[in-house]
């Protein structure tokens, strides 16, 4: 009964320890994707200006309108002509000011939004080229005086966005790695506590294939129950995050396929990483018996 228990703690250790590994996993990975997606919202609302010399007709703005829709990386495009201009500056300063001075100062121009999708993704250099090559191509069209943007709130957004994702990949691997050896000396323990079963088994001739079976067959279980686990709390710790952070709306009907493929991917990591970490530990176990 006593050999039982023990052997029971340490598989119960190994589910937990695969559990607790998977659900960082999977904690890094989600602060990965809603990053990702925040990132693309923000940058997606940022606004271009391009400006129109004063004199130009609305007729003539939205034939240029419809020219710049037809570039590849816009996504939408707002036209505020001369009178709109002037009054939602009115509003702003809550007084008339072209009564005021007798003429209205302002001129037409567009707000412009790109497709983010159409990006680059991993390059910051090539990102701003991306941007320039729109900016030059715009400018380039009559009745454009230029196209103004925040460009230090795009460069400090992309900035921000590859420092998270590279410190969440380096950090994935290396808690992969250390799970793997952390898991690898749990199953160690359970394998010294049948040595001299193994240890039979090598007298009569089995080989090392057969030794290991049982124990990788057990270790995808493991592996399965950890992810099924961590499956289950991670939804948890999503709920709670979703009632406490209301506004950022993660539990949306959007996500629910990349959720779907999380979870998946969960499962997949847990089965790879019992059977590589008691693959591991059974081949060392075996080699130090000779």
């Amino acid at each position: 009964m006593k050999r039982k228990i023990n052997l029971w703690e340490n598989h119960s250790s190994t589910v937990l320890g695969i559990t607790l590994v998977l659900f960082l996993l999977g904690m890094c990975m989600l602060v990965e994707y809603h990053s990702y997606r925040l990132s693309h919202d923000m940058q997606e609302r940022i606004t271009y200006k391009v400006d129109l010399e004063p004199e130009t007709s609305d007729e003539v703005a939205l034939i240029l309108k419809t020219k710049i829709e037809a570039l590849p990386q816009v996504k939408h495009v707002d036209y505020i002509s001369r009178d709109k201009a002037a009054e939602i500056f009115a509003e702003d300063l809550n007084d008339d000011f072209v009564k005021f001075i007798g003429y209205n100062p302002l001129y037409p121009s567009f707000m412009v939004n790109l497709k983010v999708d159409y990006l680059p993704e991993m390059h910051q250099t090539s990102r701003n080229e991306m941007i320039d090559h729109f900016t030059n191509e715009v400018n380039k069209f009559e009745h454009v005086t230029g196209v103004a943007y925040q460009k230090t709130v795009v460069s400090e957004l992309n900035n921000v966005f590859y420092k998270i994702t590279w410190f969440l990949v380096i950090f994935m691997a290396l808690l992969f790695i250390t799970s793997i050896l952390m898991i690898s000396s749990t199953i160690r323990i359970s394998l010294f506590a049948q040595r001299d079963t193994i240890q039979t088994m090598q007298l009569v001739g089995a080989k090392r294939h057969f030794i290991a079976r049982p124990f990788v067959s057990r270790s995808i279980w493991y592996g399965l129950l950890g992810a099924l686990i961590a499956i289950a709390i991670l939804a948890i710790t999503l709920g709670g995050i979703n009632q406490t952070f209301s506004d950022i709306n993660i539990l949306s009907q959007d996500h629910n396929l990349w959720y779907a493929g999380l979870a998946l991917a969960v499962i997949v990591i847990g089965i790879v990483l019992s059977y590589l970490s008691t693959l591991f530990a059974i081949n060392r176990h075996l080699r130090n018996s000779r």
